[in-house]
């Protein structure tokens, strides 16, 4: 929705400044000049990304147009998930939980954080290190370096439809300038008309500089920056984890290992420390009632 009100702005803010300054709307009405400056902008996209990119990027501005699910709710059942799974190994053991791991999508477990379970990324990230874990072949250092590469490999894998989608902004300016020379070679090739329509021609002319550069700044690169924004929140949710899973191989309790991970989320999603111990002893309160009805 802030995505339509932003255009809304963007496009009544230049159109109103245009017009109050004495311009004439039907001047800017150059569906050609669109055809150009739009054709050979999704041209080079293509030329310049692999498929897998290209499919990733549609994908990925499908989503923004969508509320981020990458919220205080999510990370509350994250954190709470977490909880769930290390206080069930401190009090029966690693091998106590190798049934959920394996087959998470089976288990009572994690069926009660439907979030985390739709949520492929997270969910491999949690049941693949737990897994680690448990074969205990691997020390604390080892997995905390293995999991900042897969961090860091998954960061670079998300980064990509944000970098062609900037790519493609960063040329529009360019490509409206191409419209813009062509639309000018045409008026020289008809230099024998009256003063008036030549004056015409030229202003269809720059149509096309002022079409890219409006494009460029008003419509596609903030794109870019809002999908770099979103995909932050996703790579918080794998820090979070991280965090709480190397503070409890440093046998740190449950509790102060979900304050770990609570203090690497950013601030204006972050739970307080007394609402996540309240989320905590609700989801408790909730099990617990749940159990007793099913008997």
């Amino acid at each position: 929705m802030l995505i339509i009100i932003g255009y809304i702005v963007v496009i009544a803010s230049a159109l109103l400044g245009y017009v109050l300054s004495g311009g004439y709307l039907a001047v800017l009405f150059q569906p050609l000049e669109f055809l150009i400056i739009g054709g050979t902008a999704i041209g080079a996209f293509i030329v310049s990304n692999e498929k897998k990119v290209i499919k990733a990027t549609l994908k990925a501005l499908g989503q923004l147009f969508k509320s981020s699910k990458y919220n205080k709710t999510l990370y509350l059942t994250l954190i709470n998930l977490m909880y769930t799974i290390l206080t069930k190994i401190r009090q029966n053991g690693t091998l106590s939980i190798e049934s959920d791991i394996d087959n998470p999508k089976e288990s009572e477990l994690f069926k009660k954080y439907p979030l985390i379970l739709d949520n492929p990324q997270i969910c491999d990230f949690i049941t693949d290190y737990l897994r680690l874990m448990i074969s205990g072949n691997m020390n604390v250092f080892e997995i905390e370096a293995l999991m900042n590469e897969e961090i860091e490999t998954y960061t670079h894998e998300l980064e990509k439809p944000a970098d062609a989608i900037s790519t493609v902004g960063d040329g529009l300016p360019a490509f409206g300038i191409v419209a813009a020379v062509m639309g000018v070679i045409n008026t020289l090739a008809q230099a024998d008309r009256p003063a008036s329509e030549l004056g015409e021609l030229i202003a269809h002319a720059m149509v096309g500089t002022f079409l890219g550069i409006l494009l460029a700044y008003g419509f596609v690169s903030p794109l870019a920056a809002l999908l770099k924004q979103r995909n932050a929140g996703v790579i918080k949710t794998l820090e979070c984890t991280k965090v709480i899973l190397i503070a409890s191989m440093h046998d740190y309790a449950p509790q102060i290992c979900i304050e770990f991970g609570r203090k690497t989320l950013f601030s204006h999603e972050r739970p307080s420390f007394f609402e996540l111990e309240k989320y905590i002893q609700d989801v408790k309160d909730k099990n617990t009632n749940s159990n007793e009805n099913n008997e």
